[in-house]
């Protein structure tokens, strides 16, 4: 039963060299098992977070060949090495980090990637630290102060001090947004015009980045966006390097059926279209939800039913806090043991309390599952390859997960057309061969604590 990895794995990974370090030797005959797979060999009492690389690596390619300048993973999403490496392998070689942690992850998981100090508030010993010892060249700011922490710590004011960049955080409308993210940070117009005015003398690269909001639900909002950077950019006359788009980039959950992606990159195209901006200017965004959220699921098992209320054993303090937080409606489908008779046909609508002793540990839904589902029961809740256990805490001494590669698709919504929201163990596809009971050491084992 050796395919489950705790998340607190410590392992070597590699022999040596530099480059992307997560590239996975591929035995042969060897091949990932499905979710029901897993879940009949294993039978999990604790929390299982399922990541598909392939999903991860796929929607890696069609953002990079998609998006008509850099992508920049947003590591906070989801930072675990299997997605990192999936994502890599898919043509990410940029990332937005936050948090000195983050910056030493990627420098042991990626050595040559470029990263981008994306966090508009820093210490100065983290954007010393990054500057000296991980070569990080780009820094958000939105404020003078914040611009005179970077100035001291990368070098003074005497030039553009060997490649730095500085981009202004310009505060823009959330109005479609799951959570709005111009409240804590963002500089409005005019102070966005003085950094950029002071910043040109000090920058090899000057931007200006802004964030829509996470699960933006109308292109329209970054068309917006790009009118107010117009604005700014026409008042402050001075030379503008980058516009990073920020992220944003929606996935469909449950209940939400958000427009194509291919609407979004319009909607930005044509935004950047009138700003007039010379040929040279480079295109940015950080996607993190639309990047990891499909390249995961997270398998539950049912500890109590109470009515239509299951209780589960995670929650709001693990890998549900948007569940809890904002009512977000994962994907969910029932998997059962076959010793027991085959779920009813007929779904009804279900709360989720989690593990911990705290009332606050509810999420709302409704889940649609059948109507018999009980104790032993297994759920799997999709679309929470971000924003998971990336958000997960340790209250009550509940919290941890195991992590398994799988070769399924995305759970990403629930189909009328296929019959009950439920998979039976023994439907299992009988026709492909047997797999080996373990997964390939990856880079998630060079990591010192959880991911």
């Amino acid at each position: 039963m050796g395919f489950l990895r705790s998340s607190c794995a410590a392992r070597p990974i590699e022999a040596g060299g530099r480059g992307t370090a997560l590239d996975r030797p591929t035995a042969v005959g060897w091949r990932r098992p499905s979710v029901a797979e897993v879940i009949a060999a294993r039978r999990p009492s604790e929390p299982l977070e399922c990541l598909r690389p392939d999903v991860l690596t796929g929607i890696a390619r069609s953002f990079v060949a998609a998006f008509p300048g850099e992508v920049l993973y947003a590591v906070k999403a989801n930072p675990r090495a299997a997605v990192v490496g999936a994502l890599a392998r898919g043509g990410i070689s940029h990332f937005d980090v936050a948090s000195p942690a983050e910056i030493k992850r990627l420098r042991r998981l990626c050595p040559t990637a470029e990263l981008h100090y994306m966090h508009p508030v820093k210490s100065r010993s983290a954007i010393a630290a990054a500057w000296r010892d991980h070569g990080v060249r780009d820094y958000a700011l939105d404020s003078a102060s914040e611009l005179d922490k970077i100035l001291d710590e990368t070098g003074g004011t005497g030039g553009t001090a060997a490649g730095r960049g500085l981009m202004v955080r310009l505060a823009v409308p959330n109005p479609t947004a799951l959570h709005g993210l111009s409240g804590k940070f963002g500089a409005d117009p005019r102070t966005a015009i003085a950094l950029l005015r002071r910043g040109r003398a000090h920058a090899t690269r000057l931007g200006l980045t802004f964030h829509v909001g996470s699960q933006c639900l109308d292109p329209a909002d970054f068309e917006t966006a790009l009118a107010r950077v117009g604005e700014v950019i026409a008042a402050a006359r001075v030379a503008i390097d980058v516009i990073d788009v920020g992220g944003g980039f929606p996935v469909a959950y449950a209940d939400i059926t958000p427009p194509p992606l291919s609407a979004f990159w319009a909607a930005i195209r044509r935004g950047v279209a009138r700003l007039g901006l010379a040929p040279s200017v480079r295109l940015w965004c950080e996607p993190g939800r639309a990047l990891a959220a499909p390249g995961g699921s997270m398998v539950l098992q049912v500890v109590h039913r109470r009515g239509r209320a299951l209780y589960v054993n995670d929650g709001v303090y693990g890998s549900l806090s948007d569940g809890g937080r904002e009512g977000v409606r994962y994907p969910v489908r029932l998997h059962r043991d076959p010793a027991r008779p085959a779920p009813t046909a007929a779904t009804v609508p279900f709360t989720l309390f989690g593990p911990t002793c705290d009332s606050v540990d509810f999420i709302p839904g409704p889940f649609l599952l059948p109507d018999d589902v009980a104790e032993g029961d297994w759920i799997e809740l999709g679309q929470l390859g971000a924003y998971g256990t990336a958000l997960g805490a340790r209250f009550n001494g509940f919290g941890a997960a195991e992590q398994v590669e799988v070769r399924d698709p995305p759970l990403d919504h629930a189909d009328p057309a296929a019959g009950p929201a439920s998979v039976r163990l023994a439907e299992c596809d009988a026709a492909r061969p047997a797999f080996p009971l373990c997964i390939p050491a990856d880079a998630e084992s060079t990591a010192t604590g959880q991911a």
